[in-house]
């Protein structure tokens, strides 16, 4: 007996006019990476080992870029999230989703690196109390707003917009013609006495930033939450969550809604999928790219070869050091302040997505039993479970930014591996056929799977068995 409604048949939209009008859910995305990979793994491990490898950033958000439309491509055509579809591939799919998700980004390491920030600030030692504040802010922001797409979009939308031009010109005033050389040999892998690897990196720090090149995990997962709440395409007939303080409560359906094949819809079809592209190449890819390049280009001007970048995210004050010292005195405390807040941006966004993958998945283990009603209300709990675990990490002591985020990220490609071939099976196998991948595409998308899998056990095989 089937545990999900069947789908409801509805015209398929025509696409927008303007592509202004459809620009939102790939800035939401970016902002999930620009926290972990971006801002701390790359410029660690470029702070250490210099440009030679960051190929690896520009491969893994390229092929982050792959993955995400695929999960854009479900979203459009089914109007559901992603996970509504595995669901009906497999009915035990959503206790992995819940499991990985919640011990994949549980670990609080990206507002625990943005507290030691604003703690070096403010002269705060005790930075993980302010992380704690940090936290709580988050949890009223998100419960406070009234529909939390528009939330989530308009804080994600300002951070990038004013951090990624302030972070090009702070770049641009340090930076020198070697700099600049030494960068366009690292993105082919031309390292200072090494190709693609040097001698004694830690695979495991690098299959993490490789992970974290984007969003990473699960977290790519949730674009299908934001394609249907924008309501490209399908979505346009789903729901959206309300605040249980400031909205209304009422019943969010989970299942979607598909259209019927004919010759219209089939070229209405072509048009979102292009246009949809076009929004994530230039939100998410291109600029993705320029703020990788960018913040690893700073951390090598700035920091490689000076002593003290090795332990936990010290590389980041050191960087800010740099900057007043080639700038002026007060472009220290303005690097600090910009990358803390892009780091709080990343947390606050993390803990919106993952609220909802955890929250949907466990409607989705049993949804004759729990009320999509209560979806709202789970939403909430799951949030302020994840913040009172974050809580409990620093009152045990466990509080090293760069241990919390490499421990996530790894847990994450193994994520990443799984989710990659689930959404695989789900777009060749159950969409119809003029929307399924090309050859191309669905080619890139083994050879991505592959790749995963292989780092992925390679890797952990290496630092458990050595």
């Amino acid at each position: 007996m089937p545990i999900l409604k069947p789908f409801k048949k509805a015209p398929l939209p025509d696409p927008p006019s303007s592509f202004l009008k459809i620009l939102g859910p790939s800035f939401i995305l970016l902002g999930l990476g620009l926290g972990s990979g971006e801002i701390i793994l790359w410029p660690y491990l470029v702070s250490n080992f210099g440009l030679g490898i960051i190929w690896g950033a520009i491969l893994g958000i390229s092929f982050q870029f792959i993955i995400n439309m695929e999960i854009e491509r479900y979203a459009l055509v089914r109007g559901e999230s992603i996970f509504v579809g595995f669901t009906r591939m497999a009915r035990f799919l959503p206790i992995w989703f819940i499991f990985s998700t919640f011990i994949g980004f549980g670990w609080p390491g990206i507002i625990a690196s943005s507290a030691k920030i604003f703690g070096h600030i403010l002269g705060i030692e005790s930075f993980h109390i302010l992380a704690i504040g940090f936290l709580i802010v988050i949890g009223l922001i998100l419960t406070l707003g009234p529909v939390l797409y528009k939330t989530v979009e308009t804080f994600q939308r300002t951070i990038i917009l004013v951090g990624v031009p302030s972070l090009l010109l702070i770049t641009l005033a340090v930076a020198s013609k070697n700099d600049y050389l030494a960068l366009a040999k690292g993105a082919v892998g031309i390292g200072e006495g090494y190709y693609f690897l040097p001698q004694g990196i830690s695979l495991l720090t690098f299959l993490a930033a490789f992970a974290f090149s984007g969003a990473g995990g699960n977290l790519n997962l949730s674009q299908s939450y934001y394609i249907r709440e924008k309501g490209y395409g399908m979505g346009k007939y789903a729901q959206k969550i309300q605040s249980l303080l400031t909205g209304k409560t009422k019943e969010v359906e989970l299942e979607g809604t598909t259209f019927i094949i004919d010759g219209h819809a089939i070229s209405n079809f072509k048009k979102w999928w292009r246009i949809m592209n076009i929004e994530h190449f230039v939100v998410f890819l291109i600029t993705g790219i320029i703020s990788i390049l960018l913040l690893a280009l700073l951390a090598y001007t700035t920091t490689f070869g000076t002593p003290g970048n090795a332990p936990s995210i010290d590389f980041i004050i050191n960087e800010a050091q740099s900057a007043g010292a080639n700038l002026f005195p007060m472009a220290s405390v303005l690097f600090l302040l910009l990358t803390g807040t892009m780091l709080f941006a990343t947390q606050f966004a993390v803990m919106d997505s993952t609220s909802r993958i955890i929250s949907e998945n466990i409607i989705l283990t049993n949804p004759s039993r729990f009320s999509t009603r209560a979806l709202p209300k789970a939403y909430y709990s799951v949030l302020w479970a994840q913040i009172v675990f974050g809580i409990l990490v620093f009152m045990m002591g466990i509080k090293d930014p760069r241990v919390l985020i490499t421990l996530s990220a790894v847990i994450n490609a193994i994520a990443m591996f799984v989710h990659i071939g689930l959404t695989f099976l789900l777009n060749t196998r159950t969409l119809p056929i003029p929307t399924v991948p090309s050859i191309w595409r669905k080619s890139l998308l083994v050879g991505i799977f592959i790749f995963f899998g292989v780092f992925s056990f390679y890797t952990l095989w290496g630092y458990f068995f050595k």
